[in-house]
């Protein structure tokens, strides 16, 4: 197929961004687990989120869409049902390596398995912790396929990040949910803190310190914890290439509503400031996260 690109005069309007890629997976994994019925707007349904979304569903978790709305009927923390076939995450790697966590801590055994693409992609960054904790784990070559057995139980661990993952400190945290004491999560360098955000809008309890400039994470296992409602703001990643698109193309002026803007995400518009960028952050709200219009 041929691709003709045509030059354009300017950009004007408002733009309505997808739901937040990271957030969506977030918010069925806690609503799956959590007492009660969980509403999510906003819900991004690309592949991805939607193979975290097909597991849940494979794990009895009753789940209706709705338009631009999705209803969860969480089932508690034990509340999951063994799959009946392997659950089939496709190109997801966020639901690959978050899984992993959530179901080393279940009472039933499961099989993650993907496409080429995701078979091909490291997971012993999340293997080797949840080892340590205890779990039944394994996976040949320290990739998809991976095979979750039922352990004796999880212990909680002091486990220090050897690189910034958002998703190995994520797939830690869901397995400290299971695990019999408090586990410690070490942080050298910031990343994305979107789990730590849905942990306390569903009233999980965890205590962030800063020992010797590194963060520390502490979660304390066997918690209850009860249904909310979400609405996912706009995923500032897809957000940005509009945003440099408007700055590059002249006399353009665009306005991308309620955009998800955590400190975690959005160096870009402080490097496009001070570049000299002419962006206005306007109508700032908090709700699991802060958001505005940009």
């Amino acid at each position: 197929m041929d691709i003709k690109l045509l030059k354009s005069t300017n950009l004007n309007g408002q733009v309505i961004i997808p739901g937040d890629k990271s957030i969506s997976h977030r918010s069925i994994i806690l609503s799956a687990i959590a007492e009660g019925i969980s509403e999510i707007s906003g819900y991004l349904k690309g592949e991805d989120c939607l193979a975290t979304l097909n597991a849940f569903k494979q794990m009895g978790i009753k789940i209706e869409e709705h338009d631009q709305k999705i209803k969860v009927y969480g089932n508690g923390l034990h509340g999951l049902r063994k799959p009946s076939g392997d659950l089939n995450l496709g190109n997801s790697g966020t639901s690959m390596r978050l899984l992993a966590g959530l179901l080393s801590g279940q009472k039933f055994s499961s099989n993650l398995i993907g496409d080429d693409s995701l078979s091909s992609r490291p997971m012993g960054r999340i293997i080797e912790p949840l080892k340590k904790m205890g779990a039944s784990i394994y996976a040949k070559e320290k990739s998809a396929p991976i095979a979750i057995d039922v352990s004796e139980g999880l212990e909680g661990i002091s486990y220090e990040l050897p690189v910034a993952s958002a998703q190995v400190k994520s797939c830690i945290m869901l397995a400290a949910l299971y695990a019999k004491t408090e586990t410690r999560i070490i942080e050298n360098h910031q990343t994305r803190n979107h789990t730590e955000k849905m942990f306390e809008k569903f009233g999980i309890e965890i205590k962030e310190e800063i020992e010797d400039e590194k963060k520390i994470i502490k979660i304390f296992p066997s918690q209850e914890f009860y249904s909310t409602n979400i609405d996912i703001p706009g995923d500032f990643s897809s957000a940005s290439f509009l945003i440099v698109a408007a700055l590059i193309i002249p006399n353009s002026e665009i306005t991308l509503k309620n955009i998800g803007i955590n400190s975690s995400r959005t160096a870009l518009l402080k490097v496009l400031v001070e570049m000299g960028a002419d962006i206005k952050i306007n109508n700032v709200k908090e709700n699991i996260e802060r958001t505005a219009d940009l």
